[in-house]
């Protein structure tokens, strides 16, 4: 079928191995199959690498970082034949998001707010404000999951390190965009009631 829009299966697969690669780390060095494994996730990042690079937004650089990050443990784990390169996968994730979000928070617009204006581009005063007070909440989400990460690491224990990174990270992720999606939904209705 021509013209019509394709299902986009390259970002759809390497988005779900990276949310599943603490589960893939912990199966792989649990069942050392790690030299199989390993492969194949670099070529899922060389393609989210590929993909991103094709991409507009302000998500660009963060997926290309991610990715380059994953590719770099990959190789660093392969070539020095150290797996446990592969567990600091959390922790550079969570360093390249707080220096993204961190990072926008000195420019004249902030991650979120950039992100907000593309489904509203005529953002309200009290929404920009808000958006930032959001960027500052996800920064300190990145600083204290990081951390956790990078305890999960050093503590060396595997399956306290699959349960945060690849379960309670998520849990806590979702909860707290749920938890702000509720409070931007009380403060566009206190906007809409004021006006």
């Amino acid at each position: 079928m021509h013209g019509g829009r394709t299902f986009p299966v390259i970002p759809l697969l390497t988005g779900l191995m990276l949310l599943a690669w603490p589960l893939l780390i912990g199966f792989g060095l649990t069942h050392n199959s790690l030299q199989w494994l390993l492969p194949v996730m670099a070529l899922m990042l060389l393609l989210r690498l590929r993909q991103a690079q094709r991409n507009r937004g302000p998500m660009r650089y963060v997926v290309q970082c991610v990715a380059l990050a994953g590719i770099a443990l990959c190789a660093a784990s392969y070539l020095l034949k150290t797996h446990q390169w592969l567990l600091f996968y959390p922790v550079v994730v969570n360093l390249v998001m707080l220096a993204v979000f961190g990072g926008s928070l000195w420019t004249a617009m902030p991650l979120v707010e950039r992100l907000a204006r593309l489904r509203e581009p005529d953002l309200p005063p009290e929404g920009v404000r808000y958006t930032r007070r959001v960027t500052l909440v996800w920064c300190g989400f990145f600083i204290g999951n990081g951390a956790m990460a990078l305890f999960t690491v050093l503590h060396g224990d595997l399956h306290l390190w699959t349960l945060w990174n690849g379960m309670v990270a998520y849990i806590l992720m979702g909860m707290l965009m749920v938890t702000e999606w509720l409070v931007r939904q009380r403060v566009i209705k206190k906007e809409m009631h004021n006006d």
